[in-house]
Order: C-alpha cells, then sequence, then structure tokens
C-alpha cells in the first residue's frame, strides 16, 4: 500500500515539470497522511492540465457518507477498472500524485521500521491517481492512489507498492480513452530507479510533518540503500 508520502520539492519545480500551471497555497509536506488536502493534477474541461487540491481517500459520487474514503486512500491496480468504487474515475477521473519520495514500513523483531524510498537525486515522481467528486451536504473532492504489487527488490520491505508513471507515461494516463494502454501502464516502477533507506519511527505519527521524518538510520548510524529498480 501506500499511506504516506512527501512532498518538499519548490514550487517552481513542481510547475515546470508537470506544466500545470501555478500552485496556489503550496507548501513543502515531509509527512502527508490520508484525510489530508494534498495537490494533484487533472485535466480541466478544456483538456488542460491544472493542480487541484483534494482530500486523500476517495468517496465515490454514490456513497452515503463520506466516511467510506476513510478505506479507500488506495486502489489495487489488478481489479481497478472493475471494482464499483473505482471503475467510473478509472475510465473518466484519472490524475497525477505529485511526490518526491514514500514511506513503507517492514515487520522487523516485532516492531515495523519505516523505509523512505525515493529516486537516487530526490527529483519529483508522479503516482499514478483516480479523483472523484462527492455531491453531499457539503460538495467534497477526493483522490485514491493506484498500488501494484511490488518489485522483488521492494518486496522484502513490503509486498505493495504505489504505481510510478514514468515522465513519457504521464500524458497517456491522463488523456486516453484506451483501457489496454492504460493497463500497460500499471505494473512496478514504471522504469523508475529507487533507493530506500531507513528512517526515524518519528514519522509514524501523522502529526509529525518536518524534515526529522527524512532522518536515515542504520548501523552506526549510517543510512541503507537498496536499488530498487534499473
Amino acid at each position: 500500500m501506500c499511506g504516506r508520502y512527501s512532498l518538499t520539492t519548490s514550487e517552481e519545480a513542481l510547475v515546470g515539470l508537470f506544466e500545470a500551471g501555478s500552485l496556489t497555497g503550496y507548501g513543502s509536506r515531509y509527512n502527508a497522511a490520508p484525510s489530508q488536502i494534498l495537490p494533484v493534477v487533472r485535466l480541466d474541461a478544456e483538456g488542460q492540465r491544472q493542480w487541484a487540491w483534494l482530500r486523500w481517500g476517495l468517496v465515490p459520487s454514490w456513497a452515503e457518507d463520506p466516511a467510506v474514503g476513510n478505506r479507500m486512500i488506495n486502489a489495487r491496480a489488478e481489479t481497478v477498472a472493475e471494482k464499483p468504487s473505482f471503475r467510473a474515475a478509472f475510465r473518466r477521473r484519472r490524475c497525477l500524485v505529485a511526490a518526491d519520495g514514500f514511506y513503507e514500513w517492514q515487520a522487523r523483531d516485532g516492531a515495523k521500521q519505516p523505509y523512505y524510498v525515493t529516486t537516487p537525486d530526490g527529483r519529483p515522481i508522479a503516482f499514478a491517481g483516480l479523483w472523484e467528486r462527492w455531491s453531499g451536504d457539503a460538495p467534497l473532492e477526493t483522490f485514491t492512489i493506484l498500488t501494484t504489487e511490488a518489485s522483488p527488490d521492494l518486496a522484502p520491505i513490503h509486498h505493495r507498492m504505489p504505481v510510478i508513471l514514468a515522465p513519457a507515461h504521464q500524458s497517456t494516463w491522463l488523456e486516453t480513452a484506451d483501457a489496454g494502454l492504460l493497463a500497460g501502464l500499471l505494473g512496478p516502477g514504471g522504469g523508475t530507479r529507487l533507493v530506500a533507506r531507513p528512517v526515524s519511527r518519528h514519522v509514524n505519527d501523522p502529526r509529525h510533518d518536518d524534515a526529522a521524518c527524512l532522518a536515515p538510520v542504520g548501523d552506526n548510524g549510517a543510512p541503507l540503500q537498496i536499488l530498487l529498480y534499473r
């Protein structure tokens, strides 16, 4: 699964990379968590990219209670096209979730050790996302992050990982209506080279949203790195 991520890249860099206009109200996030309002990239009515601030945890348009979103922070890539909660959004409401890294937890000696997974140079990545609009008493727009089976190198840390879209595939994800093309984008890695390092358990508390979440730990205090993709 993907239950926490970071987005600390500068606004200027994000605007340039995602070509979606200005990002009003942006500030660095070291520990983005479910139920929070976070920035994604989607297409507007004219088919142009735009930034939108949505709540993490998808609420289907037909849901009776928006609390259902607390259980829908992720959508499995293997079943997203058929699941009633996600299939309409998969066909028509896809988005890019900007991040520069994500956290996974490995069970170890009766506890869970958090790992921070990112590109070697820290450049931003895009998760495949879906968004929905719920029109209840208070209209609400929400999103979810697609996950897939972890690569063999990441599997010892966690058996699932977010779907990462290579830059060359991001426009296809947003624009195409071809289900076959979409399905072909949902494997692990997207050709992106990633590394993982153990970090402080400070990140375990979603109230902690500071640089200490990224502090590396390891044998004798040295960071560890694992190559996930070549």
